[in-house]
């Protein structure tokens, strides 16, 4: 099973090592792995580059964009400047961040998922944050979602998604649309992953308007995105994100953004999660 791994990479020079420490002495290793350094001003594209030279199938990509901090757009921009890249042969497709350190074992134990599954389309391990010298799960999201830091695609649902959208909510549609078109997805409990960089550390308030206009562009509708707004705002413990994510997504119906999916979809999406809200009362 060929696993072809992309990660885009700023100005990571303090994690970008041990990040691809880890993949270098995984028990199974992947075909490819392309590292985007995306603009970098640090030595991210000189770490990289010692590691390319030791290991033939890690390879660099230089890529210019803008020092915009735009989430979801600028990364699977860079995602795809690493993707167009590659050859067609891979099974997996991954796309995983530069500030991860991931146990030995973890790309055998997901190909070992998607070997004994042939309807799952997604799977990954979760993260983890130190806090106070312990790595404890870092509890933003429910726990059957799998994070936009270390996404893993079977090569079909890779395409029947149609790949990933250059968009804020990036990391949710992706996990929809699977489901849309009747692909399972896994996350594997038992492998812990330390995130060295805590998520949405440096979103600013412009970023946290892009939430908003995520719920908009996925479909929810103004009563899913409220609910939806409310458990997030509260999980973070930060009313301020409550009133951002509405803002949003207002702002998103006055300027009549696109979609990021069909009305079909934006049906089966709507569904999905008010079945979801109903059960976990």
């Amino acid at each position: 099973m060929n696993f072809y791994i992309i990660i885009p990479a700023h100005n990571e020079e303090s994690s970008i090592g041990l990040t691809l420490d880890s993949l270098v002495n995984q028990t199974f290793l992947p075909k490819q792995l392309i590292v985007v350094n995306d603009n970098s001003t640090d030595k991210t594209e000189d770490i990289v580059e010692g590691y390319a030279a030791k290991h033939t199938w890690i390879s660099l990509v230089n890529s210019k964009s803008s020092n915009e901090h735009l989430p979801g757009t600028k990364i699977i921009n860079a995602f795809y400047k690493g993707f167009d890249t590659l050859d067609d042969d891979y099974d997996i497709i991954c796309k995983f961040d530069a500030d991860l350190i991931f146990p030995n074992t973890y790309l055998e134990q997901l190909s070992e998922h998607f070997r004994n599954n042939e309807k799952l389309g997604m799977a990954s391990g979760f993260c983890y944050i130190e806090k106070n010298g312990d790595w404890v799960l870092e509890n933003l999201t429910r726990k059957d979602h799998i994070r936009g830091a270390l996404k893993a695609y079977r090569k079909s649902c890779f395409l029947d998604i149609g790949q990933l959208k250059p968009s804020m909510g990036w990391d949710t549609v992706d996990e929809l649309l699977a489901k849309y078109y009747g692909w399972e997805i896994l996350t594997d409990e038992s492998l812990h992953v330390k995130h060295l960089k805590p998520t949405g550390a440096s979103y600013n308030k412009g970023s946290k308007y892009m939430q908003g206009e995520a719920m908009y562009k996925m479909r929810y509708g103004f009563l899913i995105t409220l609910i939806s707004a409310l458990k997030l705002a509260f999980k973070k413990r930060n009313f301020q994100l409550f009133q951002d994510y509405i803002g949003g997504y207002f702002k998103a119906k006055k300027e009549k953004l696109n979609y990021l999916v069909s009305e079909d979809q934006g049906q089966f999406i709507r569904r999905y999660r008010w079945k979801g809200m109903l059960q976990r009362k």
